[in-house]
């Protein structure tokens, strides 16, 4: 029997590798999917859900607040977006013309990646800062602290930091330096989960802002 994929004329595929977004994500808990077809019989205010739903990941993040975006990159987004405009309304509504705005955000050269476009589709510009001599096998040079804060100005709203266990400088070293000019720590953390300690460890090594992925080992959308 055929399933809706093949129906399309898409091949199923066996992923041996992991949840990635680009294989599709997980295989969404068939409770997962049972409360989204429940969900789908009723209409809320979606400012009323978020509000619910920021309760409940704050209570299992240690975090002050949750968001649901359509995915990590989405947070990324989002969590830049909140860097750049804060509470401002007028701002907000001027997004991505960061003009007058603190605009850009700084990053580590061996951390970027593609998925980083959402931060700069905001209207950021993307401060480089260290080498990749040893993900390029020409040295060991990485990313210095002194760096980091060198890039730091007053046009800075935010550093963003790719959690990944081999990263190079640790979460709580580039914290320190950010929040001791005031500056927010927004922590890429799509595909850290398992281990499920992540959820609450990445706010106590000192990020502010932290993005994960539901549609990876968290098992929904």
């Amino acid at each position: 029997m055929s399933n809706i994929y093949q129906s399309l004329g898409v091949r199923p595929i066996i992923n041996a590798y992991a949840p990635m977004t680009r294989l599709g994500g997980g295989v969404m808990a068939q409770e997962v999917a049972d409360a989204m077809r429940e969900a789908t019989q009723f209409c809320v205010d979606i400012a009323e859900l978020q509000i619910g739903a920021s309760k409940v990941i704050a209570q299992i993040t240690g975090a002050e607040a949750g968001c649901v975006t359509s995915g990590a990159a989405a947070a990324l987004l989002m969590g830049t977006a909140a860097c750049v405009a804060g509470m401002d309304p007028a701002k907000m509504s001027r997004l991505p013309d960061t003009r007058g705005m603190k605009n850009e955000v700084i990053a580590m050269r061996s951390q970027r990646n593609s998925y980083d476009h959402a931060v700069r589709a905001t209207g950021v510009t993307m401060i480089e800062v260290g080498f990749c001599d040893a993900f390029t096998d020409v040295g060991v040079r990485d990313t210095e602290i002194w760096e980091i804060q060198a890039a730091i100005t007053e046009r800075t709203a935010a550093i963003y930091y790719l959690a990944k266990p081999h990263a190079l400088l640790t979460l709580p070293a580039v914290a320190n330096v950010a929040h001791a000019a005031g500056i927010p720590v927004l922590v890429d953390a799509a595909a850290e989960l398992p281990p499920v300690e992540n959820l609450r460890r990445f706010i106590s090594e000192g990020a502010d802002l932290v993005a994960f992925s539901g549609g990876k080992s968290i098992g929904g959308p």
